[in-house]
């Protein structure tokens, strides 16, 4: 894993972005190259042409969700993703090169290589996430203990990371009950640090179910640091695994002492104007499909086309939400708030599409230029609930440090959820997403909002 702008990515998506930039780099210029004496005159256009298709090609492949792990997904979907990709890139790439000023034949050649370039990424991107007969390369992870944590830190490895490949588990000294199975308990070769280089090990994790004084062998821990091998401990370990903040196995000392929670009034100014620019831009082009969506929803149901709601927002601070009205206008006519869950009856026909692809958000970018929400946070929470989530899940309140957003980390990356259990789940995420928040994540987070409205997958 690499931190780029506090945020976790994989190496090999690092590898696998600028490998396919390249491709159409590479592409390009060959053709160029080929030409002969006339090659010097359109190389600074070829340039700043190949340079733009291949960001634009980045930010498409990135919406498509084809730079995300695909261990869970099919290949049918992963060439549906592609093929997405490929009917937006095609027509991109033809109308790029079209504008390159050179003569004709050149022209057709450049725009045949950036059309190849593009199909080429796209097989690529197929045959990264399901590659057959490749060798991956893989992270060689020792676990340090045997307890509940430790089979925890296993089990996690193996289903979210197919770069990881997990040596074993090593005991601690004082565990006396073994959660793991017995062919995975690493036999000693002497001490920690003396096996874990036999192993070849490039990374131990510490998850030792008991810490009595001697448990923690301090100074062959920092023997393998000094040998190169990295070591973290759980909470970092999940952190960098799942992009989660993992509330069963943090304290308030690790969220205390540790980097990360910077607010600052660089990074709110920075956040502010982003917020102010990028929710115009959206509301302008979005302005037909709102008008569109206004006028649907009050044919075909009586009420009110927009949906106002008390929401708790940064600071603790109450604002009242604005959505288009998804459900009846009898929702809770009792007067009691109920949870929304993810077939709920209450539900109108268009209400289930809009909410689906997300349309009932549009108006909350309102709310943004008003400056009570952000385009990127934790989503906003009913103070009824808010009250009851406090009580019960630490740290919930954490959530509220900073602004909450029209889309955020919890929305794209979990399931619907309408539990307490669902509820900390997301609360994981939002931790994640405020300690580590930088404007980087934030540019990501909107790129997979886009996948998830495309697939029609995540959270409300």
């Amino acid at each position: 894993m690499i931190r780029i702008f506090n945020h976790y990515l994989h190496r090999q998506t690092l590898v696998q972005v600028f490998f396919d930039l390249g491709l159409i780099i590479v592409a390009i210029f060959s053709v160029v190259l080929s030409q002969g004496d006339g090659a010097g005159q359109v190389i600074p256009f070829a340039a700043s042409h190949g340079l733009s298709l291949a960001g634009c090609m980045f930010v498409i492949n990135s919406a498509s969700g084809l730079y995300q792990h695909a261990h869970n997904r099919s290949l049918t979907e992963s060439c549906a993703r592609a093929l997405l990709a490929l009917l937006i890139g095609l027509p991109l790439a033809y109308g790029i090169f079209s504008l390159v000023p050179t003569n004709a034949s050149h022209r057709d050649l450049l725009i045949l290589a950036a059309m190849g370039a593009v199909a080429a990424v796209m097989v690529h991107r197929v045959y990264a996430a399901h590659p057959i007969g490749q060798a991956r390369t893989r992270t060689k992870i020792l676990i340090f203990g045997s307890g509940a944590a430790a089979l925890s830190v296993g089990n996690t490895l193996r289903a979210s990371d197919p770069h990881a490949q997990v040596v074993g588990y090593f005991p601690g000294p004082n565990e006396d009950r073994s959660e793991v199975p017995r062919g995975e308990v690493i036999e000693s070769r002497g001490s920690l640090t003396e096996t874990a280089l036999h192993l070849g090990v490039d990374e131990i994790v510490v998850a030792l179910s008991e810490r009595r004084g001697g448990s923690m062998p301090l100074r062959q821990l920092l023997d393998c640091k000094l040998y190169g091998i990295k070591v973290v401990d759980i909470a970092t370990h999940f952190e960098k695994t799942l992009a989660q903040i993992k509330i069963s196995h943090v304290n308030a000392g690790w969220l205390v002492f540790g980097d990360g929670f910077n607010q600052g009034a660089f990074r709110s100014a920075v956040k502010r104007l982003f917020d102010i620019v990028f929710s115009s831009a959206i509301l302008i082009v979005s302005a037909p499909i709102m008008l569109l969506t206004a006028l649907v929803v009050k044919l075909e149901s009586k009420g009110p086309v927009f949906y106002r709601q008390e929401r708790v927002g940064q600071n603790g601070a109450v604002f009242d939400v604005v959505k288009f009205r998804s459900m009846r206008t009898d929702a809770e006519k009792d007067g009691k708030p109920v949870w929304a869950t993810k077939n709920d009856d209450r539900v109108t026909k268009v209400g289930r599409f809009i909410r689906k692809v997300r349309i009932d958000e549009l108006p909350q970018l309102i709310n943004v230029l008003k400056g009570e929400m952000s385009l990127v946070g934790p989503r906003p929470e009913r103070a009824f609930f808010v009250d009851e989530l406090v009580a019960k899940i630490p740290y919930y309140a954490v959530r509220h440090s900073v602004k909450p957003g029209v889309t955020g980390w919890a929305q794209v990356r979990y399931e619907y959820g309408s539990t307490i259990e669902d509820s900390v789940e997301k609360l994981q995420y939002d931790l994640y997403y405020v300690k580590n928040h930088t404007l980087f994540l934030d540019l990501l987070i909107l790129l997979e909002t886009v996948a998830v409205v495309l697939t029609g997958k995540g959270a409300r």
